[in-house]
Formats: C-alpha cells, structure tokens, sequence
C-alpha cells in the first residue's frame, strides 16, 4: 500500500484533521514531551509504552535525502549510519518520524554504553566499537506531505505501523491498552526505566504536555556540570562532578556525583572541563566542597540517584553519562506535576 493509500483510509473526520506538511525539517524542530508523574491511576482512554533509556531522534526523509535530528536539532547521520542506511531503504519516501535510539546491554536499555556511540563519527570507529544500536519508533508528524500532527495518537501509530518496515535496526514501540501501578511494577521488575502514559486521542503538541506522562522506576534525570573536584589517593582525572540545574537564570547546586565513572571516563571528562574552565563558580549557591574547579556550565549529564534530601541535595546519585542531545539552559528540576484526573 502507498503512502497515499494509507491516507485514503482515514475516516472523513481525521481527513479533515490533515493539512498540508511544512518542510520536514521545521516540523522536527520542537519534540512533544512527557511530563514527570507520580500518578498510577489510570481510567480508559490511556496507552502504556516502555520508558527507553537512550536519546531521543526525529528523523525525516524528504527530497531524496534522510536527516536524523537530535531534540536540539543536532545532526546525526554520521554517528547512526546503519539508520539511515535503514530509512533510505524504505519504500515510503516522504515522512517524519519520532523515536528512540538505544543500546542494549545483557537485554536491557543501557545509556551507559550508547554513550560509547554518541561521540563517534568515523565508520571505522563505529564498526570498532561493537556498540549496536536500535530506533525504537513511536509517533509519525508527517506522511506523503501531509501534517499529520493534528490526528489522534492512535491513528498515528496505525499509519506508522504500515507506513514502514521494521527490520533491524528499526523497531515499532509497541503499546499496552491499559496500566497504571501494576503494569509499572512488572515494568520495574524486568529492569525497565518506567512507562510512558499517553492520551490515546491526543495531539502531538510541539511542547512538555501532560498528555504525555513520565513514569519512572526510580529516580533519575539531566544535571548540568559546572565545576569538579580534584582527584585523591590513585584515582585519576577528577574526585566528583558538581551538579545543578537551573530555576530561572540562577544555576542552583544539587550535589556532587564521585561515582558511576570508569579510567577512561574520568580522564575525558577532565580533559574537557579543564577546556571549559570558568574564574568563578556558576552556581547561585555556596559549594562547600574543597579543591574545587569551576567550569563554564555546558555539559549535561545524566544521573541516577535515590532521593533528593531535605535541603535540595541528591542522595546517592550516579554517572551514567553525558547528554548531547539537551541544552544546559533547558535543565530544570523534575517534579510531578498536578495533574487533572
């Protein structure tokens, strides 16, 4: 079936929802985003999807060319190859898709070792460093020129499903029908991040909508790195990160982070601090933290931790790895928000 098939089986009342596509580009330049939840009640009218831990990608394929965009609008092509050795090959030629490229590790999601593939470039690299990677799709914002935003999720993920073939290393987000805490328990029993709730009938919203709702095992998310500390005893590079995130303008601390890191992490990471190095501390907070090194705040990175303390600290937190893929500016403190039932 054609692209232009798949539209013809629209109902009349999502014909009249299609209107015609900006450049593909354009439409991939502001993702839809989740919003963090801690609600596990769920009437009808909900979709469940696996929580992937990887980086988010909107790819489209336009004029005889494919384009993989970061959520910042970086281009990717060269770092995930084999997708777009993947898209080209499809017999769909005119769309824009929304995903999730991963790496795995023992069956499972893991940012750790796509973060061995998220700075290489060069092919022989790529080949050389056995990392494999998957595109989880999820969403489809544009089919045959048509913007196809404004239909319901559902039938979104219908048109996806047929629109292309998924052979490796593409993969359709597959979706439960109902959930809420029982689905998120079994979810965290198999070493999943969480779940990603979803309004059934909703519109992709070019923002952080509460359509789309974040549910996580446990507690994680983006921190900005804005200085160091030196390292002590045999341990090399740096002692610990400090972190922050930013209310407003002001870069507020949120702790130090001395572990998740292996040899060649830590001498990388000092490599590039000591490139970003800053007269004075970024944080609008005291840091009591001896030998310190201040950065300018640009690196991103993500962090697993248990809880935040008392007085706004992380405890336990650690490394999983740098982020390239979300400007600093953009790190905020996750909180669930209040959401209508």
């Amino acid at each position: 079936m054609t692209d232009t098939d798949l539209l013809g089986t629209l109902s009349a009342d999502e014909s009249r929802r299609l209107r015609a596509a900006r450049p593909g580009v354009e439409l991939a330049d502001r993702p839809m985003l989740a919003t963090l939840s801690d609600r596990r009640d769920f009437p009808g009218g909900w979709i469940f999807e696996r929580k992937l831990d990887g980086v988010r990608v909107l790819a489209v394929r336009e004029n005889g060319r494919v384009l993989l965009l970061s959520r910042t609008g970086r281009r990717l092509n060269d770092t995930y190859p084999e997708i777009v050795e993947a898209l080209e090959e499809q017999s769909c030629t005119d769309f824009t898709v929304d995903g999730e490229i991963v790496a795995f590790a023992h069956g499972r999601t893991d940012f750790a070792r796509l973060q061995q593939r998220m700075g290489l470039t060069r092919r022989r690299e790529i080949e050389a460093s056995g990392v494999a990677v998957t595109y989880y799709l999820f969403d489809l914002l544009r089919l045959d020129g048509a913007d196809t935003t404004q239909l319901p999720l559902r039938t979104r993920k219908s048109l996806l499903r047929r629109a292309l073939a998924f052979r490796t290393p593409l993969r359709m987000s597959t979706h439960r029908n109902a959930g809420g805490s029982e689905l998120l328990a079994e979810a965290c029993a198999h070493g999943w991040e969480g779940l990603i709730a979803k309004r059934a009938d909703s519109r992709y919203q070019p923002r952080r909508s509460p359509d789309w709702l974040k549910l996580k095992c446990s507690q994680g998310q983006e921190f900005v790195v804005a200085g160091f500390t030196e390292p002590a005893g045999s341990r090399v590079g740096l002692g610990a990160l400090l972190l922050g995130y930013y209310d407003g303008d002001r870069l507020r601390y949120a702790g130090k982070v001395g572990t998740g890191f292996d040899h060649r992490t830590l001498a990388a990471l000092r490599e590039r601090l000591d490139e970003l190095r800053a007269s004075a501390s970024p944080f609008a907070d005291r840091v009591r933290e001896p030998r310190t090194h201040w950065a300018q705040p640009e690196l991103v990175a993500q962090i697993e931790f248990t809880e935040w303390t008392r007085d706004g600290m992380l405890r336990h937190p650690r490394f999983l790895g740098l982020r390239n893929d979300k400007s600093a500016r953009d790190v905020v403190r996750e909180r669930p928000a209040a959401l209508r039932r």
